[in-house]
């Protein structure tokens, strides 16, 4: 299949592993902020095949576990209320809140949907006038645009009884938040390709240049990581420090600007809060005030709300690459895909959910 069998050949992959170890010679640490390349990495061994005392720092790439706690008790509580359709994507429906979960609280009555597009909750809208529909909006950039396209599309149909609960984040705020912690250990990052594919990656270079650390957009395959990894270590053994594209088949450095003012025009930049991490100024997008009738937020006052993390889950650390998923006592035992205790082991895109697939336990870590 074009574009992906040869971005899995073992005998590609193999050479540039050998570049990469007559490459470096010293123990880089390189973050990738993408829940799939993390899955990339850790399903094909990646990571583990490096030179030695090279480490990939996992960070703060799934949107699903990033979501506030606060958003997900939110959505539950709407969804709780007669007369509500949350829809929603599946990977979102496990993900537990402080008391349940949308999957639990489904099997208790409420009308929970799942969706494969922003456009299928419209269409709910349009065809069930009785009811309200609220779309639970969470991503990256990469989601923004069609979440933008759906809310434009509502109010073409002039529907009263949609709305979004949204929850969308920006990427560049979170690296330079990551950068600016006196722990922070990274040195290189691998950039998102669907991310930049969106918004291009002329963010990236002031954060580049600032802190002079080689940022490389790179896909999400085997051999699109190893690129871009060996393309990060050549500018860290040459210490520069430039914003480079791998994934030059999808990205370019204007982005697409089609989705970009779409975007812009639903969508205004305001803090946000990162589950696990904390708020982080500049770092997420609302409603723009002329579409703020589509604001579930606003729409439904669900009061007070007391929320509090499990006091034993460590996915703060994993979110922030502090710590690794099998460092936490609760790892394969009381925190499993089944039973999670965190979004991290929850999501298709979360570290630890990465982790147990693979089969990795701190047995087998060197």
């Amino acid at each position: 299949m074009r574009y992906l069998d040869e971005y899995r050949d073992p005998l590609l992959a193999r050479r540039l592993l050998d570049e990469l170890r007559r490459t470096a010679t010293a123990p880089w640490r390189i973050m990738e902020v993408c829940g799939g390349q993390t899955h990339t990495l850790v399903r094909q061994g990646i990571d583990e095949l490096l030179p030695a005392g090279m480490r990939m720092i996992h960070g703060p790439g799934c949107p699903v576990c990033v979501t506030p706690l606060q958003t997900l008790d939110r959505a539950m509580a709407i969804a709780a209320r007669p007369g509500v359709v949350l829809a929603s994507f599946g990977d979102m429906l496990r993900v537990p809140g402080t008391d349940t979960d949308l999957l639990s609280l489904r099997a208790r009555g409420a009308d929970v949907r799942i969706v494969y597009t922003p456009m299928d909750a419209v269409g709910l809208a349009r065809d069930h006038p009785e009811r309200h529909v609220v779309f639970l909006a969470v991503g990256f950039e990469t989601t923004a645009p069609a979440n933008a396209m759906a809310v434009l599309h509502a109010a073409r149909l002039r529907l009263d009884n949609f709305s979004m609960l949204v929850s969308h984040v920006l990427v560049p705020p979170a690296m330079t938040a990551l950068l600016e912690d006196p722990d922070c250990e990274v040195q290189a990052f691998l950039a998102a390709g669907h991310v930049c594919a969106v918004m291009g990656w002329r963010e990236l270079e002031p954060i580049a240049a600032r802190y002079r650390v080689p940022i490389v957009v790179t896909g999400f395959e085997p051999l699109d990581l190893l690129e871009g990894i060996l393309m990060a270590v050549r500018q860290l053994e040459q210490d520069r420090h430039e914003v480079e594209n791998q994934y030059v088949r999808a990205v370019r450095r204007s982005g697409n600007t089609e989705a970009q003012r779409a975007v812009r025009t639903v969508f205004r930049v305001t803090d946000r809060a990162w589950r696990g991490i904390g708020q982080l100024p500049g770092s997420g997008l609302e409603l723009a005030e002329e579409f703020t009738r589509f604001d579930a937020a606003r729409r439904f006052d669900v009061g007070r709300l007391h929320v509090a993390e499990d006091a034993e889950c460590i996915a703060g650390a994993v979110l922030k690459g502090a710590r690794l998923p099998t460092d936490c006592p609760a790892y394969g035992t009381r925190c499993t895909p089944r039973h999670p205790l965190g979004a991290p082991m929850v999501s298709a895109e979360g570290t630890c959910a990465a982790f147990h697939a693979a089969g990795r336990t701190k047995e087998v870590l060197p």
